[in-house]
């Protein structure tokens, strides 16, 4: 048989994310969605015709506020994701 088999014990721990990984991922997801939101009140995108006018700006500027959150939320954020995550783990931990 010339199967794609390979034994569990060969499938690197890496590619498996750990339990806090996800917990942190999920926190930075929750940050971003945070900031994107106040991005949003705070009338980013709103400048008429940023990005060319028609009907789709609004659509489209949201993503350019998603972006942009994701990027604060990559580059340290405002440390939200973290006490989510502390929080989370503490959370997570307490339930085994």
């Amino acid at each position: 048989m010339h199967g794609i088999e390979v034994p569990i014990w060969q499938i690197s721990q890496s590619r498996i994310p750990s339990a806090n990984t996800r917990l942190r991922e999920v926190a930075e997801e929750l940050e971003a969605s945070f900031l994107s939101e106040m991005l949003k009140c705070t009338g980013l995108g709103k400048a008429p015709e940023a990005l060319g006018g028609g009907i789709g700006e609004e659509q489209f500027s949201s993503f350019l506020r998603n972006a942009q959150a994701a990027e604060v939320v990559r580059a340290g954020g405002i440390g939200m994701a973290e006490a989510i995550f502390e929080s989370l783990k503490g959370m997570a931990h307490g339930a085994r």
